[in-house]
């Protein structure tokens, strides 16, 4: 049996391998450390005072990077786990996806 994925804000246990591309991930975290710099970017902009436009316009671009980051995990998930959780009939790995992208729509 594969290793156990336990899903903590839904207590969901899923019986399948997560399978990920290590250069994929590794390009998405490369992606979340720029949000992350230009979030303190930003920090900084509010902390000296700077015009509220410039910040706002800074914000939405932080907001569409991870955004973005998002819709990248979405495609690795869709494309690695989940074709493997249906190959191993694990209906919960469906269920979980689908309330992912829920919360991650709302949010954005």
């Amino acid at each position: 049996m594969s290793p156990v994925h336990t899903d903590h804000d839904n207590d969901h246990v899923h019986h399948h391998e997560h399978h990920h591309d290590p250069e994929h991930m590794k390009a998405i975290v490369n992606r979340l450390a720029k949000s992350i710099g230009h979030l303190e970017s930003v920090k900084k902009m509010v902390e000296d005072d700077r015009d509220c436009t410039e910040v706002l316009v800074q914000l939405a671009a932080v907001r569409s990077a991870i955004n973005n980051c998002g819709k990248e995990i979405l495609k690795e998930h869709m494309s690695h786990c989940i074709v493997h959780a249906v190959q191993d009939g694990d209906e919960e790995a469906i269920k979980a996806l689908n309330e992912a992208v829920d919360k991650f729509m709302k949010n954005s």
